[in-house]
């Protein structure tokens, strides 16, 4: 639900646990750079055709009333074989946060940058659509921490996803999509934190040939510390070039929950290529 960092790699102060609190399974949505389909963070059953190529690049931002925070994601997936696909996600990213210094001692304005965490996925798609059963698949992941946690932009610890996914096709343009998953993270030297709940759904309405609707509410709960739900809604638009190339567009805010932004936003695009592509 936004992006890694918006922490300090020191002694935390309020406003620099809450920065990181709107960020706090960000990596989960670093995930999807490689395997969700974007603009959303809810992804879809289906895997990249076999022996295709899909990359994804774009431009993300989130505002807090503590961190700005702006990330340039990459990411490129792989059809391995029917129903299978491998990814791996990456990019660099850019936050202006407030730190309080301490007790009458006022706050101070901090600019940090630099690359993001390393991700890595899989998407299995098990079971297959039919008239009362939705398309099922399985995403297991696992970041590795690249970004540079002394400066406030990574936890520095490697965490661990698994998600399971529902499609259906409930008419000939509109579709449902339902995500539920658990992420196992790390624990930094000397900071509490809890595992991680995220569930959600998405919908998409084909408006026309080349443009669709597309929208989703999603929630996370941190399972220690008595976190409290943190829930948020997209809403955007998906725009096809060709059949190989898609442009996208969302935005959305927060629903409740302290661990949400009060806006964000994401622009980008989606290229299939490879044997059998369409162009």
């Amino acid at each position: 639900m936004g992006s890694e960092g918006c922490s300090h790699g020191g002694a935390w102060t309020r406003d620099t646990a809450r920065c990181l609190a709107v960020a706090a399974a960000s990596w989960v949505s670093l995930a999807g750079v490689a395997l969700a389909g974007r603009p959303l963070n809810i992804d879809d059953a289906d895997p990249v055709d076999a022996g295709l190529f899909e990359a994804e690049a774009g431009a993300g931002y989130f505002r807090d009333s503590e961190c700005r925070h702006w990330d340039l994601p990459f990411g490129l997936t792989y059809g391995l074989i029917e129903d299978v696909e491998v990814g791996v996600g990456f990019g660099g990213q850019f936050e202006k946060r407030s730190e309080v210094l301490g007790e009458r001692r006022g706050s101070r304005h901090v600019h940090e940058n630099g690359i993001g965490d390393l991700t890595f996925g899989a998407k299995w798609r098990f079971l297959s659509e039919a008239e009362w059963c939705p398309r099922q698949a399985l995403v297991p992941s696992v970041k590795f921490p690249t970004a540079d946690e002394d400066e406030g932009l990574g936890s520095g610890e490697t965490d661990f996803d698994l998600t399971w996914i529902a499609s259906k096709a409930l008419t000939d343009k509109l579709g449902a999509h339902v995500n539920a998953g658990y992420s196992f993270i790390g624990q930094p030297a000397g900071e509490d934190v809890g595992d991680i709940v995220h569930y959600g759904a998405a919908l998409d309405y084909q408006l026309c040939a080349a443009l669709q609707w597309v929208g989703e509410v999603i929630a996370e709960k941190e399972l220690e510390n008595g976190g409290g739900m943190a829930v948020e809604y997209n809403t955007g638009f998906r725009y096809a070039l060709s059949g190989a190339l898609v442009l996208d567009a969302a935005a959305g805010s927060r629903i409740c929950g302290d661990g949400t932004p009060d806006f964000t936003g994401t622009v980008g695009l989606t290229w299939a290529f490879g044997f059998g592509a369409e162009q």
